[in-house]
């Protein structure tokens, strides 16, 4: 299964170099290799992140996320994409800091995201975060949303990361962690989502089918740490915000 998590908290004082080939460990995720994604998100500010970036073992930029990175100083192992968004001093740059540069055609089937989703799979990845990937133009956050369905993920753990709020797939079971009060929205990625159970949540699902085209599963509230929810067929897209309940209308679960 999946998990939920808080949203990063910026860290003072974070050192710019990574460990090389380091594996994490929590109590979500076990002991497993972290991937840090950094997509190409207009005007990101990636300071929130460095925490989980210098625990990473694999850094990829999808095209010009590697801006974001250098603006920190920070260079990651991987860029890939067509490189429209980098300047040819900018790749001069990479180039000289060892960074791999891994080129397509600007006529390719993929978006630089899906790349490097790919090439993360490849690589091994367990767990992969993704920032920079929501925001800016609806097309590509609504398709970014839906690259946590590929099939090459399917046995990894893998978070879209935005200010105060996580995307993730579940596809049989999952736990959402975080605070009583969070927002959870269950969003079926599929046509139906069958079979669909949760505890925990203040709008319980038992044995529920939600359907893409209906809005079912908006904005339902964390009352227990962890909630879970599974389900039999189909796909869910969990979007947990880091909110307390600012996001109800009535921010006391247990008011009538």
């Amino acid at each position: 299964g999946h998990w939920g998590g808080a949203a990063p908290v910026a860290l003072t004082n974070v050192p710019r170099m990574r460990h090389h080939g380091a594996s994490v460990c929590d109590e979500f995720i076990g002991c497993a290799m972290r991937t840090i994604i950094v997509a190409n998100a207009p005007n990101l500010d990636i300071s929130p992140y460095l925490g989980l970036i210098d625990e990473a073992a694999l850094l990829i930029a999808a095209d010009g996320g590697a801006r974001a990175l250098m603006r920190q100083g920070i260079y990651p192992q991987i860029v890939i994409g067509d490189l429209d968004s980098l300047t040819s001093d900018d790749q001069a740059i990479l180039l000289e800091h060892g960074v791999e540069l891994q080129r397509f055609p600007r006529a390719k089937d993929e978006t630089d995201l899906e790349l490097a989703l790919l090439e993360a799979a490849r690589r091994g990845a367990q767990v992969i975060d993704v920032v920079g990937a929501l925001g800016g133009r609806w097309d590509h956050t609504f398709a970014n949303g839906a690259l946590l369905a590929l099939p090459a993920l399917a046995d990894r753990k893998v978070r879209l990361l935005d200010d105060r709020q996580e995307l993730f797939v579940v596809r049989d079971q999952a736990e959402i962690s975080g605070k009583v009060g969070d927002t959870v929205s269950l969003l079926p990625l599929s046509v139906e989502a069958r079979g669909v159970t949760t505890q925990g949540l203040q709008y319980p699902l038992h044995e529920a089918t939600l359907h893409y085209e209906q809005a079912r599963g908006v904005s339902n509230v964390l009352l227990e740490v962890p909630a879970r929810v599974t389900l039999r067929s189909g796909l869910l897209l969990v979007v947990h915000h880091d909110d307390g309940g600012q996001y109800q209308w009535n921010t006391n679960p247990d008011a009538a």
